[in-house]
């Protein structure tokens, strides 16, 4: 039976527009205010990355990046960024959104690579296990003294 199906039968409505929804994120990026000049450079380094949008931010020292997260993550961005000698604010309250933002990307992209789990279906797993496994009444007494008389 589909999940369709069964939500449908059990009388819910999970209607969602798109499997996976929420694959598209704009962030911010905010750097350093020294060496004086990076964000521009930053910018056109990033504008070179198809699939990634690049827009100046409201703060003069940050960038808005938008990206398909099965294409990109912030991790990704940022860490191309500091390989190419970019600085990033450091900051705790910068450093403590950059590593929410991972854990929830990678998440996100891992479970978007996973299959789906058969929750329904569930029984069938254990269904399987049983008529494999002996069960009954069985005997375990040898079948000669079983026979004895």
């Amino acid at each position: 039976m589909r999940r369709e199906t069964a939500y449908k039968l059990a009388g819910r409505h999970h209607d969602h527009p798109v499997a996976g929804a929420g694959l598209e994120k704009q962030r911010e990026i905010r750097f350093a205010s020294l060496p004086p000049g990076q964000v521009t450079q930053a910018m056109r380094s990033l504008q070179t990355f198809r699939g990634l949008r690049v827009a100046t931010g409201e703060h003069p020292l940050s960038l808005i990046v938008s990206y398909s997260v099965l294409e990109f993550s912030l991790e990704m961005v940022e860490s191309a960024l500091s390989e190419a000698g970019f600085h990033l604010d450091n900051a705790l309250y910068w450093r403590l959104v950059r590593t929410f933002v991972y854990f929830c990307e990678e998440t996100q992209r891992h479970n978007l690579g996973s299959p789906e789990r058969l929750i329904k279906k569930s029984n069938e797993v254990y269904v399987t296990a049983y008529d494999h496994h002996l069960h009954g009444d069985h005997d375990d007494t040898p079948v000669e003294f079983r026979e004895y008389k």
